[in-house]
């Protein structure tokens, strides 16, 4: 029976490395009586391969029949296994067929007008399953999905994200993470954008070695914005990052009921230097936000090269111009010759891929014939371009094979997409035909730092030309066993078959090449002892290696398809079909066809989207129209205001990626003794020296070093809008003093300040301020190797090289190791934890969109902190008050004194509105 007006139940999880979305429209379900009673999630992580199972239990409590719709978004790199429905108690299951086979019934259906295809591609990493079902009334259903993915390492971490998003009050709502990893758990972390601290109660977290137990159960109360409000907070990514122990051997070998699995990721290794081409695409499709933030991207990666490392700019539109006529050394003259070049970058004309990667390739080749390369250095091209060719040869069949022939296997071509206009099949196979790897940037408000992610996974090259070794009487069908590089941060994984009769020990040889020489690494697993170590842990999905092995030969195997042809091509799909079929993988080569009830619509086609360019189901690629391409203005933007730009050029510490160069801040930090040097000048002493005797540091001489260097006509050019109520003062408690709180007010305007700075604490602080607030605030901890840069658009996370944006409003509830990030729903971030300085960032809402600088715990700082707000904390000594009303007062820092008068401030401690306090007041 049908229902007048069906009610559209949302029910689903996203899993982005795996991720959930339980999503139902609150007031359609209540209405019609359509109750999710019980949403869970079981993801069981064994040697990084993830095993997810989604259960959803409904109940229709209305008196009539409705349309239940479940949905979910999963990664576009896991595959389905696994769907059923129970309805009524009886159980319709999903059955895993051949595309070509379900295609007649899949048109037909079409034809039919029924909704047949059931994935789609959804999110930047996710496709979309959704399937419908008509329920009687007062019948329960259960839905189950369960999916497998291997998790890849990047940066130095494997990452689980759950998007959390029910939409309603869920009576039994529970999300279980098991993490099972022999060669043990480095770090184990957790971010929600979601939780608020009564939240976090319904999180627990156990780990030990070897194993970890993350579990989220929060209760009906817990869910609610309030005592009265039915709405669910929940609404948002619950993420898991972790990374595993590194031994001397940088790798481990697990084996489990007749499969093995070795994983390889050497560290303590020099970075190669490497010779890097950027190919940019100007033409006139990038005109505006494209081109800005290629700029920005473009000026941050060339400040992180390496002066080991060679370079070059080609940037084309209808013809390709070199920034200079051979690769030039990444010193700090040419870096800062190159940014100057890349800001000034300006869109117009048409695309000519061919000749631009060509005359990539022959710069390469002009250097190697001069003997100019270094002997064991790697020579990267990499292509950024946001459409197809449309000058000079526009066949993309024809520009492959040019390019293959020209690299002829001696370098290695990395592959950006921006954007949905490219031709992405042709980018991927011009990638994969030469050693790279094809990635799309998304145009978002962070394509910039897309961008800066793709580039840090492949700047520290650390191993070439690497082979795996295991002796034949050993294993047998083995996956991928050789690989071009290793890049810091990354991981290569190899699986096989052992022998029936095999020795009692599995050894492994892994060659490769260093900078300097050829290196060999050996490891051996006892089989016996290894077998065991599965068998115990009760939440270990079993067989599960067999399946690992499986999934990863399929997914190379696919692609190996792109770049094959004729009999190799049909032999590598019938292999790939015949592992999907046997291990029920829904793949881009089968489809689960969903079985529904009796007089419902009978077919139901769960298929894999490929990314063609836009990605739709079942939908082959057709090339757009060629539109001609309109010249345009370039956009300049103030590198201060960027969400890329920094105050500083590289990192305050070691190890953490600096900040992108700045011609208008010539600043760096020498990361190793905390020292600010200027870049113009390198014969200079340093601005500011820590290791110095407190005694010789003058906390003014930043300021005033950068306030000479800053150019004169930023500031005199800079009129901010008078601002609608007084600019903030800064706040700083004063512990041990005699006077409890010292307001300061700050009077250097447009220009980088540092503000903190404190060696025993690991902790920097700095900002630029306006004559209303703070236009920028950073803050780099050292020994969480983090790197927070706050404006008034968005807040950046750089967390060991890997870079997050939040906008102002959205909640992050981030638990490291030894440091919590938590922001507001209001627009405040707050860093604090044991033992630490709290640092606050406050988004102001007055129309000039500054920032206010918070800080509380101040009693932890040590007395070696410096900078302009820093000398407050070292050795103070305040005059007694004078004037007639005992309102002025002199406080005497190491090396100046500054006047203090007695004045009414507003305090944003604790938030908006702000208070009215009394306080002495200096201004610096």
């Amino acid at each position: 029976m049908k229902s007048s007006a069906p009610a559209h139940m949302w029910c689903g999880i996203i899993l982005l490395l795996p991720s959930l979305l339980a999503g139902l429209p609150t007031t359609t379900a209540r209405k019609n009586g359509i109750d999710i009673y019980s949403l869970t999630v079981d993801s069981q992580v064994s040697s990084r391969f993830a095993h997810t199972v989604v259960t959803s239990r409904v109940f229709n409590r209305a008196d009539t029949a409705q349309e239940v719709t479940f949905q979910l978004e999963l990664p576009r790199k896991a595959f389905i296994t696994n769907f059923s429905m129970v309805i009524g108690g009886v159980t319709y299951p999903g059955t895993v067929q051949d595309k070509a086979a379900a295609q007649e019934q899949y048109q037909a259906a079409v034809g039919r007008g029924e909704s047949a295809g059931l994935v789609k591609t959804a999110g930047r990493q996710t496709e979309q399953f959704e399937v419908s079902v008509t329920v009687a009334p007062k019948v329960k259903i259960t839905f189950e999905l369960v999916y497998q993915e291997l998790l890849r390492r990047r940066l130095g971490t494997y990452e689980l994200l759950l998007k959390v998003k029910p939409q309603q009050l869920v009576k039994h709502l529970q999300m279980d993470i098991h993490i099972f990893e022999p060669q043990g758990i480095g770090f184990l972390e957790t971010e929600s954008t979601f939780m608020t601290q009564e939240l976090a109660d319904a999180l627990t977290t156990s780990q030990n070695k070897t194993k970890a137990h993350i579990r989220f159960k929060p209760t009906l109360s817990q869910q609610q914005h309030s005592q009265n409000d039915q709405d669910t907070i929940l609404d948002g990514n619950f993420i898991v990052r972790y990374d595993v122990d590194r031994s001397v051997s940088g790798g481990s070998i697990q084996i489990e009921n007749g499969y093995f699995v070795h994983h390889f990721a050497p560290e303590d290794l020099p970075t190669m230097p490497k010779n890097v081409i950027f190919v940019i695409d100007k033409s006139g499709s990038m005109l505006g936000r494209k081109i800005q933030q290629t700029r920005e991207a473009l000026i941050k990666i060339l400040n992180d090269l390496s002066p080991k490392d060679q370079f070059n700019l080609i940037v084309f539109n209808g013809k390709e111009t070199q920034w200079r006529p051979s690769l030039v050394k990444a010193s700090e003259e040419n870096v800062k010759e190159a940014t100057g070049y890349a800001s000034k970058i300006e869109a117009d004309g048409w695309t000519n891929i061919n000749d631009a990667v060509l005359s990539a390739v022959e710069l390469l080749d002009a250097s190697n014939r001069a003997e100019k390369l270094s002997p064991g250095s790697v020579s990267l091209i990499i292509l950024l371009t946001d459409g197809e060719p449309t000058q000079g040869e526009t066949n993309p069949t024809t520009i492959q094979k040019n390019v293959q022939e020209a690299i002829n296997n001696r370098y290695s071509l990395f592959c950006l997409g921006f954007g949905f206009n490219v031709h992405y099949p042709f980018l991927e196979k011009l990638a994969q035909d030469n050693g790279g790897l094809a990635r799309r940037i998304y145009e978002d408000s962070d394509s910039a730092l897309q961008l800066q992610d793709f580039y840090q996974e492949v700047a520290n090259p650390l191993l070439s030309v690497v082979s795996f070794e295991y002796p034949s009487d050993a294993v047998e069908a083995v996956t991928q066993d050789n690989f071009r590089y290793h890049f810091k941060g990354s991981e290569m994984v190899v699986a096989g078959k052992l022998q029936a009769q095999g020795p009692d020990v599995l050894t492994a040889k892994i060659n490769g090449q260093t900078h300097k020489q050829n290196i060999t690494f050996q490891m051996e697993a006892n089989v016996a002892q290894k077998e065991e170590e599965f068998r115990s842990p009760k939440y270990i999905y079993h067989n599960f290696m067999e399946r690992l092995w499986a999934f990863l030969t399929i997914n190379q195997q696919l692609e190996q398809m792109i770049s094959a042809s004729g009999a190799a091509l049909k032999e590598l799909e019938s292999q790939a079909l015949n592992l999907s079929l046997k291990y029920n993988f829904v793949t881009p080569l089968t489809h689960m066809v969903v079985t529904k009830p009796e007089g419902q619509e009978q077919f139901q086609a769960a298929g894999k989207p490929v990314d063609s360019g836009q990605g739709h189901f079942f939908k082959t690629h057709t090339r757009r129209p060629q539109l001609p391409k309109q010249k345009g203005a370039t956009l300049r933007t103030d590198p201060r205001l960027s969400v890329t730009g920094s105050i500083f050029r590289p990192a305050a510490f070691p190890g953490l990626p600096g900040p992108p160069g700045d011609p208008h801040f010539p600043v760096r930090f020498d990361s190793n003794n905390f020292r600010l040097y200027h870049l113009k000048r390198p014969d200079m002493p340093p601005f500011l020296d820590v290791s110095m005797p407190s005694a010789t540091r003058d906390p003014v001489v930043l300021s005033q070093a950068v306030a000479q260097s800053t150019k004169k006509k930023d500031a005199e050019s800079a009129t901010p809008a008078e601002p609608t109520h007084p600019a903030p003062t800064v706040v700083l408690p004063l512990p041990g003093s005699s006077v409890g709180q010292l307001c300061v007010d700050i009077l250097r305007f447009h220009m980088p300040i540092n503000l903190f700075e404190d060696p025993d604490q690991g902790l920097w602080v700095g900002g630029v301020y306006e004559k209303d607030g703070f236009s920028r605030i950073e803050v780099h901890i050292q020994e969480s190797r983090l790197f927070v840069r706050a404006s008034p658009e968005y807040v950046v996370v750089i967390r060991d090289q890997k870079s997050s944006q939040y906008k102002w409003k959205q909640t992050l509830f981030s638990n490291l190791r030894s440091l919590l990030i938590i922001m507001d729903e209001k627009g405040f971030l707050e860093l604090s934890g044991p033992d630490r300085v709290t640092i606050g960032v406050m988004r102001m809402s007055d129309p000039q969109k500054r920032l206010a600088l918070l800080v509380s715990q101040a009693e932890r700082f040590s007395n070696r902190t410096i900078g302009q707000l820093g000398q407050f904390y070292q050795d103070i000594i305040w005059d007694p008050p004078v004037g007639p009303d005992n309102t002025t007062r002199t406080l005497r820092v190491p090396g100046t004194e500054y006047p203090a008068t007695r004045e009414l401030k507003l305090d944003y401690g604790e938030g908006l509105p702000a208070k009215k306090i009394s306080c002495w007041t200096v201004k610096i």
